[in-house]
């Protein structure tokens, strides 16, 4: 799904009421409907007290709209408008009008703290936020952000439309309590990029998209700077297997790493490069590894340093599609030694994860001799040693894309919704749960992707599909085990029942399953 930025949208509204030949009343008339409807069929007429306040500008004409259709069917609404400027659009007036001629009462008129103090707002109540919307672009009066902390502090269900207000869409804020905390986010045509960024998403709550008829054509033609990942967009990516295909067909994965008490991230990486489709998967490891990969995985190929304890000599005699590099790796001297070395004269496709990012981050030369879309997995504190501190998730953003620009890298940023940036696109993912925040977690995913890589996926397809699958494999392993207890080793488990996800057709609602008996 496309994410698409303030300005698309913008002209999205623009162009669809030329090429629909309508005004731009009817498009906040649709959205405002759209709401209404949603709200409607979960609640039936129930007279739960409703509270719609709205701004002066769009998306307060939204929320007009969305009032006067619930008067007319007869909830209980009190509507108010937060008079937060001398500007009112011109689309605002006229949906002031029109909710004037359903009501004997009109919308109270709320300019400062005084006029609100003595609203009533039960926690059973719902608020309806209308106050601000994408045009938001300057702090809001000091009145109004008491507003939304008493919206807070009521603990009714608050409903964002749009945005919830307060919330820039492409920049960091400043004041939390100057923002509206909602439950729910009601957002028009496509999700906006700061509900998915930790920073910001705390203030979305759920979300959902209405669809409120911009041109087709102009959604489909419009290129965006970031894409929401879900199985619709990973279906296309995936590669199927013909008849009389062998091993040899799917690529040779190498994991490197590994080092004394920490072989069990070479373990679970192996594992996982086999489970995602490769042909064959080698581990290169100090001798120390040796034993216990060769009795807990018969089907990895073992080669081993020197070395009892560490890496200190990458040699080997075969010539992988994929390396795997950096699980339980180390810092020793020796090791960081050998890494440089090797990253000076290799030439065959890496991921980089764990101990290979901090050795990266500690001698950055290092990045220039970096294969072509080379692709870097770091967790939030390897990213900040590698790119540098940052204030806000923009600026974070914007130094990834900097170093990817400049390296020709693909960059994993890991987390909930993890994010892969390429350049100057984002690909944001959809699957994964707070069960996956635990140890091995991270080496799954370098054999996923790598295992990926091997089949011959470009390094792009295969994070954003490896990083889909994995956490895809972790909902599927919640049934079984739970947040708590889901172990990296049960994602692995079930990357198999990820696979056939794929091409399961979606449930039906059991009225229309009872209707095609």
């Amino acid at each position: 799904m496309k994410l698409f930025s303030k300005e698309q949208i913008y002209e999205g509204d623009k162009l669809t009421s030329e090429r629909q030949n309508i005004a731009s009343t009817e498009l906040m008339e649709r959205a405002g409907t759209q709401i209404f409807n949603w709200i409607h069929a979960r609640m039936q007429g129930a007279q739960v007290p409703i509270h719609v306040f709205c701004g002066i500008g769009n998306n307060g004409g939204n929320g007009l709209v969305l009032a006067r259709h619930l008067i007319t069917h007869g909830y209980n609404v009190v509507t108010y408008i937060v008079n937060c400027s001398d500007k009112r659009t011109q689309d605002f007036l006229i949906n002031y009008d029109h909710i004037k001629n359903v009501t004997k009462k009109w919308p109270e008129m709320l300019s400062c703290k005084d006029d609100f103090k003595a609203i009533e707002i039960g926690k059973d109540d719902i608020i309806v936020d209308a106050v601000f919307g994408l045009g938001f672009n300057r702090e809001p009066n000091n009145w109004v952000a008491e507003l939304f902390q008493k919206f807070k502090a009521s603990k009714a269900f608050t409903l964002a439309i749009d945005i919830p207000s307060g919330l820039y869409t492409d920049e960091a804020i400043e004041d939390e309590s100057a923002v509206v905390f909602a439950n729910y986010t009601l957002s028009f045509q496509s999700p906006k990029l700061v509900f998915f960024l930790p920073d910001t998403a705390k203030f979305i709550g759920q979300w959902e998209v209405l669809d409120i008829g911009i041109d087709r054509e102009y959604l489909v033609q419009t290129e965006t700077k970031a894409e929401l990942i879900s199985k619709l967009e990973v279906l296309p990516l995936y590669k199927p297997r013909e008849k009389f295909s062998h091993k040899g067909d799917f690529g040779h994965v190498m994991i490197l790493g590994g080092s004394y008490g920490k072989i069990g991230a070479v373990n679970l990486a192996s594992r996982a490069a086999f489970s995602s489709g490769a042909g064959l998967v080698t581990a290169f490891v100090p001798k120390c590894g040796y034993q216990s990969l060769q009795s807990s995985i018969p089907e990895v190929m073992v080669l081993t340093d020197s070395t009892e304890t560490h890496i200190s000599d990458i040699n080997f005699d075969l010539e992988p599609t994929v390396i795997g590099i950096g699980v339980g790796l180390g810092t020793t001297e020796e090791t960081v030694k050998t890494f440089k070395e090797f990253l000076k004269n290799n030439k065959t496709q890496l991921v980089i994860d764990a101990d290979g990012l901090n050795i990266l981050s500690q001698h950055k030369t290092l990045l220039k001799h970096l294969p072509k879309q080379t692709v870097l997995t770091p967790h939030p504190k390897e990213l900040e040693r590698l790119v540098g501190k940052w204030s806000n998730d923009f600026e974070k953003l914007e130094k990834i894309q900097a170093l990817s620009n400049e390296y020709d890298v693909v960059v994993l940023i890991k987390g909930a919704n993890s994010i892969t940036v390429y350049k100057d696109k984002l690909y944001i993912n959809t699957t994964g749960n707070p069960g996956m925040a635990t140890a091995g977690s991270g080496d799954v995913l370098t054999g996923i992707i790598s295992g990926l890589i091997a089949q011959g996926y470009t390094p792009l397809s295969a994070t954003i599909f490896g990083v889909y699958l994995h956490g895809k494999s972790a909902d599927i392993s919640l049934k079984n085990c739970g947040f708590e207890s889901l172990m990296a080793s049960n994602i692995i488990k079930t990357i198999g029942e990820a696979y056939i996800d794929l091409f399961k057709e979606p449930e039906q609602p059991k009225k229309e399953q009872e209707e095609q008996k």
